[in-house]
């Protein structure tokens, strides 16, 4: 079962997909290699981005609703991995 952020994920994806394939004519056209970099580096802004929204959503939906089901034990390693997901 999708996880209630995923529609959004995949939106994300499906813009940066259109994004590369512009890039990709952009090369085949010869434009300066400047301005394909430029434009490289935000399609991997937009898959670095989507892919933290996945893990982070993952994190709330299968890690954090059974840890706080375990109760005050599962309240530290939560707080735990939330700062360390900062780090992704």
């Amino acid at each position: 079962m999708p996880h209630k952020h995923h529609p959004a994920i995949i939106r994300r994806l499906k813009r940066a997909d259109g994004h590369l394939q512009a890039i990709i004519l952009m090369i085949e056209q010869g434009r300066p290699c400047a301005q394909i970099a430029q434009q490289l580096q935000a399609v991997e802004s937009a898959v670095e981005n989507a892919k933290k929204a996945l893990i982070h959503d993952h994190i709330s939906d299968c890690i954090e609703k059974p840890l706080r089901a375990a109760g005050s034990a599962g309240r530290a390693p939560l707080k735990e991995l939330r700062l360390l997901a900062k780090y992704l």
